[in-house]
């Protein structure tokens, strides 16, 4: 497990990115991918170490050691701040296979991985493993990633189907050049085609028992400290990604405050007027409430993780709900400030209108829906079941 130094020396590393990776804002969105740059900024910090064992030359950085890195990330460049949330979450998945695949992935000590939940492919028994083919869409951040973890489907002989997820490598996908959207641009979530790639058996598991972080075969079992549960663990993550954005366009729009008049009014310093001043208190307080909230459900999960159990299911449905919850605190309060920012903000080259976009992008994410969150949790504040195995 890392050192308080080692962590130190990786948000240092990440703050002092920031205003590189701000200023290569639009470059992200002209190609569509986050520069090689930014990758590179991250990797010399040592961001791409923090999921990986340390037995396999990595950080083991914990759930709330990660989102304080990705929140950092997300507070310089939302696109980056999101590809950093998939690559690590996506990596610390990965220690769910067995751990001849672990060997795989993890060698070197720093790698990216990238993921599809949705089940659009399918797999073929074969010798030794399956064939995989199919094609998954919005498969965030794969032209930056060496593997790729795709949902897909298997018959069996019985007639019963059953979802699994694939490790392959990305050189062995076909990607398509179609990513053309308004918001998430720099995510560079092409489409990603699979004709018969052979994946050998240890590099497929069943989702459902990787939703509940199966043992398999793995020397990591146990009380680890990194065993959490899937899903809470991706949304504690995708939460830090919306806390950092609303950080950063918070931080944004207080520096384009100086000298600013409101045009048409006898206003020539916009911080002196109590609407601005209030819209900044409520922002602030918003972003705060968010981060409040985190530390509540990073402890839900760390405890688990110490203690080699899983969470409940009602604290797994609990941790949806406060996760979607603090998303929203963080997109209403770019809300705020985008719209308190004058009609200059709109210009490619004012990076608050990125942010702006991207977090309302952002949050249109099937795992950020408010209200299916809600009722996952609103389920079993009045007694129900959660509804649902994804928790």
């Amino acid at each position: 497990m890392a050192t308080q130094e080692e962590l130190t020396s990786v948000l240092d590393a990440v703050r002092d990115a920031v205003p590189t990776l701000r200023r290569n804002g639009v470059e992200a969105e002209d190609r569509r991918m986050i520069p090689d740059e930014n990758i590179a900024l991250l990797e010399k910090a040592g961001v791409f170490r923090a999921a990986v064992p340390r037995a396999h030359g990595g950080l083991d950085l914990d759930v709330a050691q990660q989102a304080r890195i990705i929140a950092e990330v997300s507070r310089g460049c939302p696109s980056t701040g999101w590809l950093t949330m998939v690559w690590l979450t996506s990596t610390w998945a990965a220690s769910l296979y067995p751990d001849r695949a672990q060997q795989e992935v993890f060698e070197g000590g720093s790698t990216r991985v990238s993921i599809v939940f949705a089940p659009t492919g399918t797999l073929t028994p074969t010798d030794g493993g399956y064939r995989l083919d199919g094609t998954w869409r919005f498969n965030s951040g794969v032209r930056g990633a060496g593997w790729d973890m795709l949902a897909a489907m298997v018959e069996h002989p019985d007639g019963t189907s059953e979802e699994l997820v694939a490790l392959v490598p990305t050189s062995e996908l076909s990607l398509a050049d179609d990513w053309h959207v308004s918001a998430g641009a720099g995510t560079g979530s092409s489409t990603a085609t699979a004709t018969g790639v052979l994946v050998p058996a240890h590099r497929v598991v069943p989702l459902e028992e990787a939703m509940v972080s199966a043992t398999g075969n793995r020397a990591n079992t146990g009380a680890t400290g990194r065993n959490y549960g899937l899903l809470g663990y991706i949304m504690s993550s995708v939460a830090a990604t919306f806390l950092g954005m609303a950080q950063g366009a918070y931080e944004l729009f207080v520096e384009r405050l100086p000298g600013r008049a409101i045009t048409y009014t006898d206003w020539t310093e916009q911080s002196l007027h109590p609407l601005t001043q209030q819209k900044v208190a409520t922002a602030a307080n918003k972003i705060d409430a968010a981060r409040a909230l985190s530390a509540g459900w990073q402890r839900v999960l760390q405890d688990a993780a110490d203690a080699g159990e899983q969470p409940t299911d009602e604290q797994k449905a609990v941790i949806r709900g406060q996760t979607a919850f603090a998303a929203q605190l963080s997109k209403e309060a770019v809300e705020l400030l985008f719209a308190a920012g004058g009609g200059s903000v709109i210009r490619r080259d004012v990076p608050l209108q990125r942010f702006h976009r991207d977090i309302q992008g952002l949050s249109l994410h099937a795992l950020v829906q408010l209200e299916a969150n809600l009722e996952v949790q609103g389920r079993v504040l009045l007694g129900m079941d959660p509804g649902t195995y994804f928790l």
